[in-house]
């Protein structure tokens, strides 16, 4: 949908004529993505944060929502999109599937605010019940937009986290994974909630959520992001271990470098809005790995670029990136 943004060829990587300037900077030289490094998101971001219906969907032209899960997320997160979209999926019947999908993400992610990432017996009756309201609601307007829009991909990850939420069950689930890989099999974050699924926090086996990511790998071209999900499976084997070096072994060095090799590192790769998020994905695994070689040339693409995800695994995670990225 975007084409090519950086030329990766002997001339070096062309400028990115969309890229959003870096305003400010840490004394570390770190410094928080925003609206995906990209102009044309920040237009969108702005456009949702005034509550301007018309003006972001013009903004959304350039973007394909049906299959862009990260400029989907820059709406889902944003709190007092919920106090407008409403509007947006009754009035404007040309554009219902479009206000139901943003409306159901941002009802998801709302709904997960109010749980918080406490965990379970911590979280208080008040809680769950906004829980699962705000669920209800992205269930039912993201069941709708797949309706409307049967080949859109970004409603079925989305379901997947909210059925997970919901605990509807195995049988639920699969049937949601099946129905995101049937219009994209190389969906990096479907994969990436299957993971999650598959964790024994989340009632799964242990390995069984590496055995899925490598076989992903197995199955993904040269250059796709679609690699990214070994280095997730290893951050979530770490979440999951009671060891903070339980990744480092040389086994799991190699098989990092190898999977980014592959995918964000390989020629081939096309650096689209929200790439740092796939790099702090890498850096993140990389370091926890104490890998020493390919961790450095992660951080020197990320030049400074910090994204919240997955980092958040941390308590400080700011200052884990920075640390991280000093030492690398």
């Amino acid at each position: 949908m975007f084409g090519r943004l950086f030329d990766r060829g002997a001339g070096g990587a062309a400028a990115d004529p969309y890229a959003l300037p870096v305003t400010r900077r840490q004394r570390n030289g770190m410094y928080t993505l925003r609206a995906l490094g990209d102009t044309r998101v920040l237009a969108l971001v702005e456009a949702a944060d005034a509550g301007d219906w018309e003006a972001v969907k013009a903004a959304l032209a350039p973007f394909d929502l049906g299959r862009d899960h990260q400029v989907l997320g820059e709406l889902a997160d944003m709190d007092g999109v919920q106090d407008w979209i409403g509007r947006a999926v009754e009035e404007d019947k040309e554009h219902r599937a479009t206000a139901l999908l943003i409306s159901g993400a941002r009802h998801l992610t709302w709904g997960w605010e109010a749980r918080t990432a406490a965990r379970a017996v911590d979280v208080t009756q008040e809680q769950w019940r906004i829980f699962r309201d705000r669920l209800g609601i992205a269930e039912e307007q993201l069941l709708e937009a797949a309706e409307l829009r049967p080949e859109w991909v970004t409603p079925w990850r989305r379901l997947l986290t909210s059925g997970r939420g919901m605990s509807l069950g195995a049988a639920v689930n699969e049937a949601r994974l099946d129905a995101a890989l049937r219009r994209d099999p190389l969906d990096l974050e479907s994969h990436i909630q299957w993971l999650s699924q598959l964790q024994p926090r989340w009632g799964g086996e242990p390995g069984q959520a590496m055995a899925f990511a490598r076989d992903a790998l197995a199955r993904t071209p040269q250059g796709h992001r679609l690699g990214c999900v070994i280095a997730m499976a290893h951050i979530e084997d770490w979440v999951e271990s009671d060891r903070e070096d339980c990744l480092v072994d040389p086994a799991i060095q190699a098989e990092l470098r190898n999977a980014a090799d592959h995918s964000i590192l390989h020629p081939a790769h096309e650096r689209r809005p929200g790439w740092q998020h796939d790099f702090n994905m890498f850096a993140m695994a990389l370091s926890l790995a104490g890998e020493r070689h390919t961790v450095q040339r992660v951080f020197q693409a990320l030049d400074g670029a910090y994204t919240s995800w997955p980092w958040t695994y941390f308590a400080d995670p700011e200052k884990q990136f920075a640390r991280r990225h000093r030492r690398a």
